[in-house]
């Protein structure tokens, strides 16, 4: 009797230990982002960096792909647990259009929005020497533009902002961390610009501008009453944000839309939750890690939420997590309970 008492004592103490080895286990996130260089994969970084350390139960690694439209995809297939994700992405997604087109017969898990971070806000540069020759977005027509890789969410809205106002330019694709030389040679005529708020430029554009003297290209009047009835909102932004000697222009027009790193089912409503505090009390270091998170530090992430869902509520199911956060700050619309992931 004594010594199955103490095999069972022992079973007991095995069983406590491996209990709380399991417990212990940090939880394995495959995060998908933008190749580095791009807002996405530095903000990711940043974000990771503070999850990993005040949230131990987590271990997120963060894994550059050739544009976030690649994440959105790999997320959908099971190759990644979280991505990263524009409205511009999720509405072609919803419609089964452009980038999107046909894929709905390999979504093995629908993506869910859980994160909303900053909008991207885009425009277009010329080289400033051209300034008298190209003057509003059509002069662009007929000549070489590089308006990103292929795969960038933010080449897709600009490229639709420019067939709004009627611009048959030709799309050249260069390697990203050679746009400005390019555009310095006459390569290409134009090339993207933009900044997370309006006011944080990529590093590719750091290092495009030491390549290039360039100018923001503004469109003329005429092409802002396009864009507007194409539903574009329009910002006008301080084009010092951009770093550059010379500004050329009083005003940078833009053109933004909102930016998210998304999880699903990897994580509960109540770990979602979690999450979700945790970004927003260190909102203002990661602000400090990458100017990027402004629009969510300071106070301001429930109300940006707020502000991203009642343009995106009804692309994807939301995270019950989200709408938990949303309705603890008192900032949630009951217009959204219907399309909650369950």
């Amino acid at each position: 009797m004594h010594k199955r008492i103490l095999a069972a004592i022992a079973v007991a103490s095995l069983l406590g230990i491996a209990s709380t080895s399991a417990w212990s286990t940090p939880k394995d996130i495959r995060w998908g982002t933008g190749p580095v260089g791009s807002s996405g994969h530095k903000a990711l970084v940043a974000l990771a960096s503070v999850l990993n350390k005040a949230m131990p139960e987590l271990r997120i690694t963060v894994l550059p792909t050739p544009g976030a439209v690649t994440t959105v995809k790999g997320y959908a297939t099971g190759e990644f647990d979280g991505y990263y994700g524009s409205d511009v992405a999720l509405k072609e997604l919803k419609s089964d259009s452009g980038r999107f087109k046909g894929f709905k017969e390999h979504i093995k898990q629908r993506p869910i929005q859980s994160l909303w971070c900053y909008t991207l806000d885009v425009g277009l540069a010329i080289k400033a020497s051209d300034r008298d020759k190209i003057k509003k977005w059509e002069d662009l027509s007929g000549k070489a533009v590089y308006t990103g890789p292929l795969p960038f969410d933010t080449r897709r809205q600009l490229e639709n902002a420019m067939a709004a106002v009627g611009v048959h330019h030709i799309y050249k694709q260069v390697d990203l961390s050679t746009a400005g030389s390019q555009l310095n040679s006459g390569s290409i005529r134009g090339m993207s610009i933009y900044a997370a708020g309006g006011m944080t430029p990529p590093p590719w554009i750091a290092e495009a501008t030491l390549a290039v003297d360039w100018a923001a290209l503004d469109p003329s009047p005429d092409e802002l009453a396009k864009l507007k009835a194409a539903g574009f909102t329009i910002e006008q932004v301080d084009p010092a944000n951009f770093h550059k000697k010379e500004l050329y222009v009083k005003k940078v027009t833009l053109l933004p839309f909102y930016w998210g790193f998304d999880l699903g089912h990897v994580v509960s409503a109540d770990e979602m939750y979690k999450m979700l505090t945790v970004i927003e009390a260190h909102a203002d270091e990661l602000a400090k890690l990458d100017p990027s998170f402004r629009q969510i530090s300071g106070g301001h992430m429930a109300a940006f939420e707020k502000q991203a869902l009642e343009s995106t509520w009804n692309l994807v199911p939301i995270h019950p997590g989200l709408e938990k956060y949303m309705k603890a700050r008192g900032v949630w619309d009951s217009k959204w309970d219907s399309n909650v992931a369950q």
